[in-house]
């Protein structure tokens, strides 16, 4: 197992490796540097090459980026062009924001999923599975900002009994007040996890009942709940993995979510750096999210490796 986890690991390096050469990529692609934006047009040239002479704008792309990577390995994400903060500051606490929204959804959406689903496969072709597929696929078709825009004017402009925008008071969310924050952006982004899962699940189930196992179990007269024990052991790995994506599409992809609720998260943020053309936030914001993907798909597979021992070869 430790061999598993640890080449795995290094298959990691190259992906990371690869992504931080496409990030340094678009970013030198796009038009325009830092000095374009620190100066006035009407400033005279020398000063313009006295400030990318400072950023080191006037190396070689490839001298650039090994300094930027170089930094980048021992911590340094870099200063802020907009507040000339160490990035690693707004980062930390903007990470930190995403998380409390992005696993309460997870778990939520997880949790919903898995029992739709099995609920479905279980009433295949009745009532129950054409309510909850139909329910699946309402959650993968809406568009994540257009439920949070509609929950805010129902709970929070019509009925007036959730904060619409904002996370509250700092630190854990234990009281009320800073739950009442979380309820609404919490079931918008749960939404697509629950609607995804839930599809594979019924899925992954109605094809693990057709096996001929499933009949010897019954056969041999195992409880029901033994059996889909078993069933839903077998349908573990699958699921695994696209709950691993969906827990990473979560930490990256709530840019719009976190807008609509002014959540300051990891997806404001990169919001904020895009219109501000802050360069160093915005490819240390996208860096560390890939890092976060890459991480959570090396626990899934190593979920994946202990509960199905073949995963390992």
């Amino acid at each position: 197992m430790e061999i598993f986890i640890l080449r795995r690991v290094l298959y990691a390096v190259p992906i990371l490796l690869g992504v931080s050469i496409v990030i340094f990529g678009l970013v030198q692609l796009s038009p325009g540097d830092v000095a374009d934006l620190l100066i006035p047009p009407e400033a005279p040239k020398e000063v313009a090459d006295l400030l990318r002479q400072k950023f080191g704008l006037d190396r070689p792309v490839y001298e650039q980026y090994l300094i930027w990577l170089g930094n980048l390995l021992q911590g340094d994400l870099g200063v802020s062009i907009f507040t000339n903060q160490p990035v690693i500051d707004d980062l930390s606490s903007a990470i930190g924001n995403t998380l409390k929204l992005a696993v309460p959804a997870a778990v939520l959406g997880f949790a919903l999923g898995i029992a739709l689903g099995a609920l479905a496969a279980v009433g295949r072709g009745g009532w129950l599975d054409k309510l909850l597929s139909g329910l699946a696929i309402t959650g993968v078709s809406l568009p994540h900002y257009w439920v949070g825009i509609v929950l805010v004017a129902i709970f929070s402009v019509t009925y007036n009994i959730l904060p619409a925008q904002g996370m509250g008071p700092q630190g854990f969310p234990s009281t009320w007040e800073q739950i009442q924050h979380l309820i609404l952006p919490v079931i918008t982004l749960s939404l697509i996890p629950m609607g995804v899962v839930s599809r594979l699940v019924r899925a992954s189930v109605l094809e693990i009942l057709s096996q001929e196992f499933v009949t010897t179990l019954h056969a041999k007269g195992l409880l029901h709940r033994r059996i889909l024990l078993h069933i839903m052991k077998n349908a573990a790995p699958s699921v695994l993995a696209v709950m691993g994506l969906q827990f990473g599409y979560l930490l990256g992809g709530s840019i719009l979510v976190e807008t609509v609720f002014n959540w300051p998260g990891s997806g404001n943020l990169m919001n904020l750096a895009i219109f501000r053309r802050d360069v160093p936030v915005l490819s240390a914001t996208i860096l560390v999210l890939a890092g976060l993907f890459v991480v959570i798909n090396i626990l899934v597979d190593v979920l994946q490796a202990l509960i199905d021992p073949r995963m390992r070869r």
